[in-house]
């Protein structure tokens, strides 16, 4: 690059200037996108009643359009519907729903935006109401960054209270008596005289009526549902086996397809010999979809016994062939031709360096594997020229094209039934194993076919989280720091989805990647010297999303310096956090914090105590874990999260949340890795790419604060400030600063 790729608040203003702009022009284009998608498939006598309400003379079903993978996002969005609907969740049914760009996700396009989560000026708030418009462009429905409830919290409690208001006028069509006389309950129009309509009986009246404007949405006060633990909708079909995953569809006549890709990440089959493998019994198929092979067998076994059959070459790999390679190409990517951009540059920060001693320092982090309990799946049918398919994706409307382009046709003949995921943490936000199902189910044309991918593919063919490099330079005086020059380099995430045909549209290689500098410039300390750089590595191995995306590297690199500062500067670090946060509710978490883990007072012998604080996607949260000296090595004995999400609409899921994130930091930073030797990744399974297990699983104390003004998601919240804290924490009781991860290759964890 020739110049630092900057967002600028007066280029930004431009930009949204010309979208609004642009909007006059396109309305009917914008409204085309935000059509009821359900009307298409309704049967005599049902209505929808918006996006997210369908109604026959049966059930209620709310539509919930964002991928469950575990999270209990299902129930929370149908929770807001209901609230206002005035229906009970014990009473209703959840239908992921279709496809559409009625169900964008402005939270999403918010994220990327130049301003931290702490600026409320004029610009910052006019940008964010600004959200959905590119969102209803882009058609991009997905379910990542924290940001479901976020987007949803106001439009889907509007969709219930319309839903609501229209089911009145139709009654009030069908007795005469006015709306303003009529009430609601429990899923029925109730009259003055306390006769109750139920709302399935209205389905049809329902229907021919038109819908009514959005009335005020009722206040906290007024709340049933919202703001209370709820039972989990999904949690009696898990317990019992009857949800329904990718991995589980099943259709007449269907075969199984396991696919074997390239051992060098990003490389192309260059030959193929599968005579042996068709010898086989069983075996129907060994096809050749050019990044892989795939076999196609009456059962998942017999095909996994095909590919070994297999003789297969590859195209080398591009990349280096060791992981120190990729660290050296890292390690020199921190020059100007490479720097991506600098979102923030206080004060004068080369004259305060120079007054006094520096500190410095470098930390590293490793390549990670999602792992995800289910590997990737799709099912997959392509009869007549039209495709249908079945999988657990993040991201269904991309999904939808990239099915569409693997497999030549239009994207009106495209089907995608979004399933349940077994975990996602970004991996299924990728379109390849859309992809290849679709290239799978071509070749198989009338024949249903289930795409697996077994465990060691998923792990050793990626895509994974960056490895990156953080840099410091700092000065401390009177106690506090007063000058810090912090950079990072790694891979780049969007140019990678980009290529991969993960993005809801093409992204311009000079916009910058926000989540390379993410969670470094927008930290809410009150430094005046403060100056942040993120760089720009060349592609290496394929890089993704992984669950709080740059924040899981950088939250590392900026509260291990925020601590080595605290101890130059002779100060507890916690009351010098305090002194520098400029937030109310970043001070409030970590306030809390500190009182739920009793800082102040020394812990048992044997034992100490490491903290850190993040700000990320709009949401504070600090952490404090405890370790103690075991006999095998370092044990966590506890640790205390608090992060402050606005407004909590279930307490109960929003506590699990946060222990799901803290262990998913915790087991990442104590030992998973992904490495490369000779071009191949190095880890297979679980037994070389060690997850915590639950004996080494610490007790998580959690506390949600209600301080924020905007309401904010949980599910990457927990993640990013587990790894800072430990390695604090380890400092504390060893004396020993690690700046590698994972830990464990430094230090023995019991």
């Amino acid at each position: 690059m020739s110049r630092v790729g900057r967002y600028t608040r007066r280029g930004f203003l431009i930009a949204s200037a010309v979208v609004a702009g642009g909007v006059v022009f396109a309305i009917r284009a914008y409204l085309a996108n935000l059509e009821n998608p359900l009307i298409a498939s309704l049967g005599p006598g049902e209505t929808a009643l918006t996006p997210y309400i369908k109604i026959t003379a049966d059930e209620i079903t709310i539509i919930t359009p964002r991928a469950e993978m575990g999270q209990g996002i299902q129930t929370t969005l149908a929770a807001l519907v209901a609230e206002e609907l005035d229906v009970e969740l014990a009473y209703i049914s959840i239908d992921h729903g279709p496809p559409s760009a009625a169900y964008f996700n402005g939270g999403v396009v918010e994220e990327g935006y130049p301003f931290p989560a702490t600026d409320q000026s004029a610009l910052a708030d006019f940008a964010r109401a600004q959200r959905d418009i590119p969102a209803v462009f882009l058609a991009y429905q997905i379910t990542g960054g924290s940001t479901s409830t976020h987007d949803a919290y106001e439009k889907m409690r509007h969709a219930g209270a319309v839903a609501r208001e229209t089911l009145k006028a139709a009654a009030s069509a069908r007795t005469g008596v006015p709306v303003a006389q009529l009430g609601t309950g429990a899923g029925a129009v109730v009259l003055p005289d306390g006769t109750r309509i139920a709302y399935i009986e209205l389905a049809a009246e329902a229907a021919s009526v038109e819908l009514a404007d959005a009335p005020p949405l009722r206040s906290k006060s007024e709340w049933r549902i919202l703001g209370k633990s709820q039972d989990r909708l999904d949690v009696i079909a898990k317990s019992t086996g009857r949800a329904i995953y990718a991995s589980d569809i099943r259709l007449p006549d269907m075969r199984f397809a396991v696919i074997r890709r390239t051992p060098y990440p990003g490389g192309t089959l260059r030959s193929l010999n599968a005579t042996d493998a068709l010898a086989l019994p069983g075996v129907d198929a060994v096809l050749d979809i050019g990044t892989a092979v795939v076999a196609v067998a009456n059962t998942t076994w017999a095909a996994m016994r095909a590919l070994d059959a297999v003789v297969a070459e590859w195209t080398p790999p591009t990349y280096p062939a060791e992981t120190e390679g990729h660290f050296d190409a890292i390690a020199a990517s921190f020059t100007p031709d490479h720097l991506d951009s600098r979102q923030r540059d206080d004060g004068d920060v080369e004259a305060a360096l120079s007054g006094g001693e520096v500190i410095e320092a470098e930390y590293r982090v490793p390549y990670l594997a999602h792992a995800t309990m289910e590997p990737m799946s799709a099912a997959a049918l392509f009869q007549d020229g039209r495709l249908h398919v079945w999988s657990g994706t993040q991201g269904p409307t991309v999904a939808r094209r990239e099915a569409a382009k693997a497999a030549g046709i239009d994207e009106v003949a495209v089907t995608i039934t979004t399933t349940l995921l077994g975990g996602g943490f970004g991996r299924r936000g990728e379109m390849d194993f859309v992809q290849n199902a679709a290239k799978v189910a071509v070749q198989m044309e009338g024949t249903p076919v289930l795409l697996t991918y077994s465990r060691e593919d998923d792990m050793a063919g990626g895509t994974w989280r960056p490895a990156a490099i953080g840099r410091f330079r700092a000065s401390v005086h009177d106690g506090l720091p007063v000058a810090v020059d912090i950079s990072t380099a790694c891979p780049s995430i969007l140019s990678g989805i980009n290529g991969r045909g993960g993005a809801p549209a093409s992204i311009p290689d000079f916009v910058p990647d926000f989540t390379i500098g993410q969670a470094l410039w927008d930290q809410p300390y009150g430094i005046e010297n403060y100056r942040v750089s993120a760089y720009k590595v060349a592609p290496l191995l394929p890089v993704s999303f992984w669950r709080s995306v740059g924040a899981s590297q950088n939250s590392f690199f900026h509260e291990c310096m925020m601590d080595e500062l605290a101890v130059a500067a002779g100060r507890d670090p916690v009351e010098m956090r305090l002194d520098l946060l400029t937030d109310a509710p970043s001070r409030q978490v970590l306030e809390a914090v500190a009182e739920m883990a009793d800082w102040g007072t020394a812990p048992a012998r044997g034992r100490a105590r490491g903290v850190s604080f993040a700000l990320v996607f709009g949401a504070p949260s600090a952490q404090i874990v405890e370790v103690e000296q075991a006999e095998r090595g370092l044990r966590i004995t506890h640790a205390w999260v608090a992060a402050d999400v606005g407004t909590a609409l279930d307490p109960r899921n929003l506590d699990a949340q946060l222990i799901s994130g803290v262990n998913f930091g915790l087991s990442a930073a104590i030992g998973e890795k992904i490495t490369v030797s000779e071009g191949r990744i190095e880890q297979s399974n679980y037994h070389d790419y060690p997850a915590l297990r639950m004996y080494q699983a610490p007790q998580v104390t959690t506390r949600i604060l209600e301080n924020q003004t905007h309401i904010r998601g949980i599910g990457e919240i927990g993640t990013p400030a587990a790894a800072p804290a430990l390695a604090n924490a380890v400092f504390a009781l060893t004396g020993q600063r690690i700046r590698t991860l994972p830990l464990g290759d430094s230090i023995a964890f019991a």
